[in-house]
This record gives C-alpha cells, structure tokens and sequence, in this order.
C-alpha cells in the first residue's frame, strides 16, 4: 500500500473522528451544552470536509496514481466542494446572520430544521462528488497498462481489440 493511500485513509478516519466528536461529544467526556451549538456544527462541517479531501486523496492514490484529472472528475471535484459550501451556509446560516434565529444577547443560535436539511443535502451532493470523481476517471490508460503485462507480444495470440 502506498504513502498517498495510507494519508488518504488516516485523513479520511481524522473526518470521521471529528464528526462523531461534534454529534457525540460524551465520547471524549466533554460536557454537552443543551442543544446543538455553533462549536458542535463547526466541528461536525469540518470533519465531514477532511474526511472527503482524505476520500478525494484515497481515490486518486488507489484508482488513478500519477494520471492526470478528466474533465468529470474535475466537476466532481467542484461538485463535492459546492455542496461542502451549500452545508457550511446552512449550517452557520444564524451566526452569518440570514438565518430564522439569529443570536441575541439573550439567546443562542439554534440548529433549526431547515439548517439540518441543507447540512445534509449538502453533504449528499459532496458524496456524490466523490462518488463521481471516482467512476469518471481514465480508465483505458490501465486497462492497456495492465493488458501489456497479460499478454504475449505475438500478434496472432493476442485478441482482438475492435
């Protein structure tokens, strides 16, 4: 295995870890405060962004080492980040203030419903995203690369190639 895929899987398990620590901070024996905050939507947005960057890193280090983007994969790519984009803005929709309850000086911001809904639609094109920058790479250049180790150079027992 090699460096790149072992960083896009370390990256992809510190997301991961980060987000089960925003939705479930009694893990590490940090005190929730009641509802769910500005600090615990922060950490669940930011790990759910390392953990596809270590996706993105995996992908690319496992199915495509040293081939250049195609052109899918380069909106894929755009793709997952405007959905990370999408979730941050409604995630943080009251703080930024255009949200339903913006703070005041007696009140905290509260993730409301809707905020919820486009955390997670955001999150859903972000995965798509990946998943498509994973099946619209260039995968001719590996079928010959393989192909060339598998088969003999006489020409009469290769198959063929119409």
């Amino acid at each position: 295995m090699g460096g790149w895929l072992r960083f896009g899987i370390a990256v992809g398990a510190l997301g991961g870890m980060l987000i089960l620590l925003g939705l479930f901070p009694t893990i590490m024996g940090i005190e929730p405060s009641p509802g769910f905050g500005i600090l615990r939507t922060t950490t669940v947005l930011i790990g759910y962004t390392v953990m596809t960057f270590g996706a993105f890193v995996f992908v690319q280090s496992a199915y495509y080492p040293g081939q250049p983007h195609t052109l899918g994969q380069q909106i894929a790519v755009r793709l997952s980040m405007t959905g990370l984009l999408a979730s941050a803005a409604a995630g943080l929709a009251d703080v930024l203030g255009y949200g339903s309850n913006a703070p005041g000086p007696q009140s905290r911001p509260v993730l409301g419903t809707y905020q919820t809904v486009g955390i997670v639609t955001g999150f859903i094109l972000a995965a798509l995203g990946v998943l498509l920058f994973a099946l619209l790479g260039s995968h001719a250049t590996l079928l010959d690369a393989d192909s060339d180790d598998l088969v003999p150079e006489d020409d009469e027992t290769r198959p063929n190639q119409s």
